[in-house]
């Protein structure tokens, strides 16, 4: 398992100094956020020339397309969709593992027809309607979609790994996996160990942030058992930084850093 960070919370006046810290404390991969590449292509050069230089790898990108896919306008779909599959090309020529995919936030946006069906029915199947057209991108890139529950205060769509799960299976893709957040999974999991066991295979990229959504080691969270969990999986790729992170930076994140290597060499 690698450890790494998302390049926004890392302190440095510029990227290639973002990426000469995340160098020096330890970090093995850098999240980068989608929308700049969508604004600007030649970042993606920048990109590609710090991490190189650095040989810190760009290990995912975390959404930056328009809109949602499980919004009531068929053009917004489309915008969002389109920008998907353009991410997903820029995550090939990054070498990122995939994009991470949120379907929508906050409540449902789409009218409930009850009694044919009710929203969140309707959601799922416009969903499982979308996905075999990004799928296939995601395919042709060597890109993963990477869905990730939230917890039920940010989304009332897909909040447990199961839930995700079953878009996996319905498509059948290994271009089609799922983000786990230990964030987000204290909240909702009843037990982060079992849930990470039976999601196994479909886990292809982890958030890492404590119960008070600060740097691991600062919280309650049992990253533990999550990690015991994920080894047992035989999971290899990258476990990035989603949290706030309290001065002095550096200082705490090695500390973090320290605490996580500690459990991962136990375990």
């Amino acid at each position: 398992m690698k450890i790494g960070i998302q390049d926004a919370l890392l302190p440095g006046k510029n990227l290639r100094e973002k990426f000469e810290i995340a160098k020096s404390i330890g970090f093995k991969g850098i999240e980068v956020w989608g929308r700049p590449f969508l604004e600007d292509e030649e970042i993606i050069k920048e990109y590609k020339k710090v991490s190189k230089d650095t040989g810190i790898n760009i290990s995912s990108i975390c959404a930056g397309y328009r809109n949602f896919l499980l919004e009531p306008e068929p053009e917004n779909r489309r915008k969002s969709r389109e920008d998907i599959k353009r991410l997903l090309e820029i995550g090939k020529e990054l070498g990122a593992i995939g994009l991470i995919l949120v379907p929508i936030f906050g409540p449902p946006k789409i009218t409930d027809l009850t009694p044919y069906k009710n929203a969140y029915e309707l959601e799922k199947e416009l969903l499982l309607s979308q996905l075999p057209e990004i799928v296939e991108k995601a395919e042709e890139t060597e890109c993963c979609i990477l869905l990730e529950p939230l917890n039920r205060y940010e989304t009332h769509f897909l909040n447990r790994l199961e839930q995700a799960v079953e878009y996996c299976e319905k498509i059948n893709s290994k271009y089609l996996k799922i983000m786990a957040d230990f964030f987000h999974m204290n909240i909702e999991e009843a037990n982060i160990y079992e849930s990470i066991k039976k999601a196994n295979k479909w886990i292809s990229h982890i958030h890492l942030a404590d119960s008070n959504r600060i740097l691991p080691g600062m919280g309650h969270t049992d990253f533990k058992s999550g990690f015991k969990a994920l080894k047992e999986i035989g999971y290899q790729n990258y476990m990035i930084l989603e949290c706030g992170i309290p001065e002095p930076k550096v200082e705490n994140l090695k500390k973090s850093l320290n605490f996580m290597e500690d459990i991962l060499e136990k375990i």
